[in-house]
């Protein structure tokens, strides 16, 4: 069992929510403050920031592959250390952030992008790490996260099993078994199509973890879906309107969304239960209005069974309707009337 603090992440309990905060402040505290505000009124569990500078991402070039050429990407013809310099959460910021989460109840830690920003992330004493989709090949940053000994989470998008398992053996080589794999599709927005969400339990099999899942489809119903697969964790991009721009926003969730999704994936997490055939505590009244045998006519002592006076209704009083051809022809041995549920005794 995995714990962040002292809540326990295991399918026992309700799915752990995270609201990813990424690039959506704007460049502004005062916006940082108010996407926190709001994750936690939404019900989120923690605020996730990232920890890296332009220069701790990539280089200050424009030379090939320094800038983003897919014309479908959302940030079609930037420069990568501007857009990461533009979505950057400076790191002065993230004490008095982790300091507000903590009054709200909530977690807040990070994903790290370089070794230093986990000897950072760890002065300031983060209860958890990140490692995003695109890390998830970066094996000595994975081998310095696992070191910690705090929990780890670790996004799987694009990545093949075989990438996935030396994440895993790199973590649990450095003495951590505290982890969590998020399956992952690295699109932005994704669509449901290539969301491919029954991976979640192969991947839990095949890996000896829990999953959850690092979703970046529009609305809930994706994240609903991969709790009713056994998803112990859900993180969303979250701002306070998409409207109001920024890097992430176009597929981030407002707070209301957010609320609905904890909501429903709570309820998801509710009606898993456990394999039950036969009535429930809950469902025990309801056996009344089964149907059964009962007396359709009034009938003397003596009188046969037949199709007229021997009828399947409801209520469930009487014996189960499978009697109902055994019973046809036999004689009763009493007056009855109609209304009479049928038992065993009454017959001659």
């Amino acid at each position: 069992m995995i714990r962040i603090q002292e809540r326990e992440i295991d399918r026992r309990a309700r799915p752990y929510l995270i609201a990813e905060m990424s690039g959506n402040h704007n460049q502004s505290i005062e916006r940082a403050f108010a996407i926190l505000d709001a994750a936690a009124e939404a019900g989120a569990d923690a605020i996730k920031l990232q920890t890296y500078t332009a220069d701790t991402m990539t280089l200050n070039t424009t030379a090939p592959g320094f800038l983003i050429e897919d014309p479908n990407s959302l940030w079609a013809g930037r420069q990568l250390y501007s857009l990461y310099d533009e979505a950057h959460t400076p790191w002065d910021w993230h004490k008095p952030l982790i300091e507000r989460a903590s009054r709200h109840g909530m977690h807040c830690f990070s994903t790290p992008f370089d070794e230093s920003a986990v000897d950072f992330l760890e002065e300031l004493e983060v209860p958890a790490y990140k490692i995003a989709s695109f890390e998830i090949t970066d094996l000595p940053l994975i081998q310095k996260v696992a070191q910690t000994g705090k929990p780890m989470i670790m996004s799987t998008g694009m990545a093949t099993m075989a990438e996935i398992d030396e994440a895993v053996r790199t973590a649990r080589a450095a003495g951590n078994d505290r982890i969590v794999l998020l399956k992952c599709t690295s699109t932005y927005p994704a669509s449901p199509e290539n969301t491919n969400i029954s991976t979640i339990p192969n991947m839990r099999e095949a890996f000896g973890v829990e999953v959850g899942l690092s979703d970046h489809t529009t609305g809930c119903g994706v994240a609903v879906a991969a709790v009713s697969l056994g998803a112990v964790m859900i993180e969303k991009h979250f701002t306070l309107r998409r409207a109001d721009g920024g890097v992430d926003s176009s597929f981030s969730m407002e707070p209301e969304e957010f609320r609905l999704m904890r909501e429903e994936t709570e309820r998801a997490w509710q009606a898993l239960g456990t394999v039950s055939y036969g009535c429930t505590e809950a469902e025990k009244n309801s056996l009344v209005f089964r149907r059964s045998l009962y007396i359709a006519q009034d009938v003397e002592a003596g009188d046969t069974l037949t199709p007229d006076n021997l009828r399947i209704i409801r209520p469930g009083f009487g014996l189960p309707p499978k009697f109902y051809g055994e019973l046809l022809g036999k004689r009763v041995k009493q007056p009855l009337t109609a209304g009479t549920p049928v038992s065993w005794d009454m017959l001659a």
